[in-house]
Order: structure tokens, then sequence, then C-alpha cells
């Protein structure tokens, strides 16, 4: 059994939260699909994008909402999507809010809901794989949202957080090299930090829970489809190449394919020894700050040239 699973099997209180904001909480849903399955319960978290001062919700830290059907009507609220999805299936799992901030506030949001549930394992999912970034690859993708993600879980629950990315290949259009994903990926095997890698696939539990959450989604706002999780989707259809799920992809060339739907996961702490700018983004109060400590360090950093994959 690889190790990812045999961490899932030994957990019965599990938070599973997007890492980088947006959608990515709903890449969770075939791994909480798996634990629910096998007893455990689960709490669902995600950074989110919205505008949580308006949202209705109950404020339970200054930057961290509790998020139910009852919450306000946001234009973009996939928190909100989420539990309205988790009530029509009567699924009782408390879905909460993060703001986008600093890492110092996020680690106390982290903090409070583990004071909150009795959570044994906390699972950080990534739509996409610029989760693994080290700091000194050609192309960063949208990394501050995760590497702040990161580093507040592992400041609160420590060698308890595991990182699952799903979604390769969907990140190549925000500039991210998958080769230096892929050697990033080799390194950590050669320290034990990576947990294995495991497939979705169409007409298994977890994988059709995740397909009804995307369309449930896309039908709750259509003008807010999301790029990565309904390219995962189009791939587990088995869509292939240029095709688009979402007008939103409009005027791109893609490439859907049977990668996107593998599951990438790591030990989260040791993922962190590795993020060169760890130490000063730990230290930010605001994502303004964070944005300009990731900006500093790419002006001083050697970094590796881009290369493709040769295939």
């Amino acid at each position: 059994m690889i190790p990812f699973l045999q961490r899932l099997d030994a957990a019965r209180h599990v938070l599973i939260a997007g890492c980088g904001g947006g959608f990515d909480v709903y890449t969770g849903i075939p791994i909480a699909t798996y634990l629910k399955d096998r007893g455990a319960s689960i709490v669902f978290a995600n950074l989110s994008f919205s505008s949580l001062w308006d949202c209705g919700g109950e404020r339970i830290e200054p930057n961290t909402w509790l998020i139910d059907a009852a919450a306000k009507d946001l234009p973009y609220f996939p928190e909100k999507w989420l539990a309205e999805w988790l009530l029509r299936r009567g699924w009782a799992a408390p879905v909460y809010a993060f703001a986008k901030t600093g890492a110092e506030p996020l680690s106390h949001a982290y903090r409070t809901l583990l004071e909150r549930h009795p959570v044994d394992l906390v699972i950080l999912v990534d739509g996409g794989t610029d989760s693994l970034i080290f700091g000194d690859e050609p192309g960063l993708g949208t990394v501050a949202e995760d590497a702040i993600s990161i580093i507040a879980a592992c400041a609160a629950a420590g060698d308890r957080t595991l990182l699952a990315a799903l979604g390769f290949g969907i990140d190549h259009f925000h500039g991210v090299s998958h080769h230096s994903f892929l050697e990033n990926v080799a390194r950590l095997s050669c320290e034990g930090g990576n947990l294995g890698g495991l497939s979705l696939v169409q007409g298994t539990p977890g994988a059709d829970a995740f397909l009804d959450l995307v369309d449930y989604a896309n039908l709750r706002q259509p003008r807010y489809s999301s790029i990565v999780c309904n390219s995962i989707a189009s791939a587990l259809r088995g869509d292939f190449g240029n095709h688009h799920a979402t007008p939103r992809t409009n005027g791109t060339e893609l490439f859907i394919n049977l990668l996107m739907t593998q599951y990438w996961t790591f030990a989260a702490e040791q993922v962190l020894k590795h993020m060169e700018f760890a130490p000063q983004l730990a230290k930010t109060t605001d994502f303004a700050e964070a944005a300009v400590v990731l900006e500093m360090h790419r002006d001083f950093v050697d970094q590796r040239p881009r290369r493709t994959l040769p295939l």
C-alpha cells in the first residue's frame, strides 16, 4: 500500500483544506469520499477569494468564517456552493473559508480549527501542481497562496500535514515548468517525502462525487466555472487534447489528458524544507507583503533553465 493511503486509513478526524484558493477544496472531494466510506469525520476549509466580510457566515476568528447554505449568495462563492452540495447529499461536514492573508494570521486560523475539531490529519489539496515550488524554478505559477497555506498548516499541525496535488499539466498556462516539477518530486523521493500517486477513474465513488460537484457548481454560477476543475473533469470523462468544457478558456489551446486525473502526494513538512523563501514568508501578516517577499526572492535567486519534457 502506498504511504499516503496508509496515512488516510489511520486517520479518524481529517481537515481537508484547499491551499491555493478558488475551487481548490473541490479537488479534495475524492479523498473525502474515501475517508467518509471508512468512517472518518471530515472538516472542509479553503483559502478563499470571496468577499468574506459580506458573506453572512459566522466569523469564528478574525480571518475565518463558517459557511453554510444560509450564507449570502455572493457572485463568486465556491465555499457556499460546496456547502449546498454537501447538504443536498446529506453529508454533515462543516465548511470554513479563510481570508486571503499572510502566513502568520493564517497559521492562527488553522490552529483555531484544530482547537475546534479533533483533527488528527490535515490534507492540503491543490488544483494543479504549483504547490510544489521550491523558488528557483523558471516559473512560479500562482505559488504565493499555496506556499502561505503550507507554511500555516505545518506551523499548526506539524508532521500531521500532507499535500495532495491534482491536475498535472494545467499550470503550464501559468508559466509552470513541469520538468522542474518532476525534478522536485525526484528530490522529495530521495528523502522519503513523496507519498505516492493515485489515479481517479470515472465510475468510482470519489471520482463521480467530484464530477457531480463540478457540474453543480457550473450550474450554480456558470460565469465563474472553474478552469482547473473542469479540465480535470474533462480528463476524467475521457476527453483529450484541445477540449473546452467552459467558455472561459476560449481563445487558448488546451491539452486535456489523463495525467490530470492523478494525485501527487507528499509530506508537507518535507516540501516546506525546500522552499527557499519560507522563513521570510512565515513572518508575513498580509498577502501584499507575501507577494513582495516572493518578488525580492526572485531578484536574488539563480533560476533553473527552462526545459521541456522529452516526450
